[in-house]
């Protein structure tokens, strides 16, 4: 799980890059990477990468296990939308028919504007209802545009998972915490089109997302204990366990999961703490 830009815990690909942005002071794509800008295209060319808006309508890339957690939700957003009698019905039944669509092509065949296509396909990708592809299309002066070519959810993605829309989302968070590895709860609230509710009891992710909290704990002070050449110095290996702590605490420990115990004492290689 992957986000385009960094605006989140997700693990963002541009932030991956490790580049200045092509103008620093400008939002857009002025604000993308000033030489990788393309590294998004060409990811979502993999044909093990399901590039979607699911993250509030921005761009999320989902590996295979991350599609198949979001496809009953997807599934029920296309139903929901196939059952309508809007310019979103059409579009959807247009693409059940027809298969994957340039944009172009939806427009002249359903006599849509511009500005409604954008607006009924931004709520239809916002719900992954649809996905579009990047789609370069060359113009009479030689060169090229930029383009799309719209699907629906089960024209991507054919294995549908049985499982209850709820089920799904609790997967979702599951996969996008780990992910972020560390996160505040309240955040993964945002992370998704979906609303993610306080639980009143333990839901079954709860409880592996409570297993993973020790884990990720007791692996990260064992890290610090046992590394004394890296390039971390103690200071920061406290602060690096400290907060993996705190932050598994805030996120994961909801209803009845139990507290996680003290870290260890931590001291540096001369024994001073």
């Amino acid at each position: 799980m992957l986000t385009l830009t960094q605006d989140a815990a997700l693990p963002s690909l541009f932030a991956a890059t490790h580049e200045e942005a092509y103008d620093a002071t400008k939002k857009g794509f002025a604000s993308w990477p000033k030489t990788k800008w393309n590294w998004g295209g060409e990811l979502s060319d993999r044909p093990d990468v399901f590039e979607t808006k699911l993250h509030r309508g921005k761009t999320l890339f989902l590996a295979p296990e991350a599609a198949r957690a979001a496809d009953p939700l997807c599934r029920a957003a296309l139903a929901q939308a196939e059952s309508g009698d809007d310019d979103a019905a059409r579009l959807v039944r247009h693409l059940a028919g027809a298969g994957p669509s340039s944009v172009e092509d939806v427009k002249s065949e359903l006599g849509l504007a511009a500005a409604t296509l954008r607006k009924v396909r931004e709520g239809l990708e916002r719900d992954g209802a649809i996905v579009a592809r990047g789609l370069a299309v060359e113009d009479s002066k030689g060169g090229h545009r930029h383009s799309s070519v719209l699907s629906r959810w089960d024209q991507v993605w054919r294995k549908p998972w049985k499982a209850t829309e709820d089920t799904a989302l609790d997967e979702l968070i599951v996969l996008g915490v780990r992910a972020a590895v560390v996160t505040h709860e309240d955040e993964v609230r945002t992370w998704f089109t979906w609303p993610v509710e306080r639980p009143r009891a333990p839901r079954p992710s709860c409880k592996r997302l409570a297993v993973s909290a020790l884990t990720s704990r007791h692996a990260a002070a064992k890290a610090a204990r046992h590394s004394s050449r890296s390039l971390l110095a103690t200071p920061a290996r406290k602060h690096l366990a400290c907060t993996a702590r705190a932050g598994c605490a805030q996120t994961l420990a909801r209803g009845s999961v139990p507290p996680l115990s003290p870290l260890p004492a931590e001291t540096s290689p001369a024994g001073n703490p």
